[in-house]
């Protein structure tokens, strides 16, 4: 019996490019995976705040959506092509909170098709919940989560790329 083992032929090598390319996507699909699930986890921290106060008639949607108008005037189509909003369902969410009293609504005296719409006081006590919220999570999270301006620099310019490349992709089809 012949207990020597015939030598294996080595598997071809996959070119650097491959290699790479495995790489990416790789990066890529966490990077994905992370910037959904962070948007869903802002949003249960927002939820959670307004939770501890017995808020439950607005969802963080809405809050979030409430901060990001602000002191603004706009229409309702502005607040996705200004990315306040991404969602599709955006005219429920600002039907909802008019009737919530939390934004005014009213026809433009210049275009009567348009809806310009604001907050109203107690629409901008939310908005404030949120910033009151940010303005914690700013005065911490150097500290307690380690991460300081240098890091935020880094992490802007690189999801401004991004999003960007995706704008792109949209744009030319890529």
């Amino acid at each position: 019996m012949n207990t020597k083992m015939k030598p294996q032929a080595a598997a071809p090598k996959a070119p650097q490019s491959d290699l790479q390319d495995e790489t990416i996507r790789g990066l890529y699909l966490e990077s994905l995976h992370l910037v959904e699930r962070l948007h869903r986890r802002l949003l249960d921290v927002i939820k959670d705040e307004f939770d501890r106060q017995g808020r439950s008639d607005v969802n963080a949607v809405q809050a979030l959506l409430l901060f990001n108008i602000g002191n603004s005037e706009l229409t309702a189509g502005e607040l996705r092509s200004r990315g306040y909003y991404l969602g599709s369902n955006v005219s429920y969410n600002v039907k909802k909170l008019v009737d919530l009293g939390l934004i005014n609504h009213q026809r433009s005296r210049v275009d009567r098709r348009s809806v310009r719409i604001s907050l109203t006081e107690e629409g901008q006590e939310i908005a404030e919940t949120v910033a009151k919220l940010y303005e914690r999570h700013i005065g911490s999270i150097d500290k307690v989560g380690g991460i300081g301006s240098e890091e935020f620099t880094q992490m802007n310019k690189l999801l401004q790329r991004l999003d960007r490349f995706w704008n792109d992709s949209i744009m030319y089809r890529l």
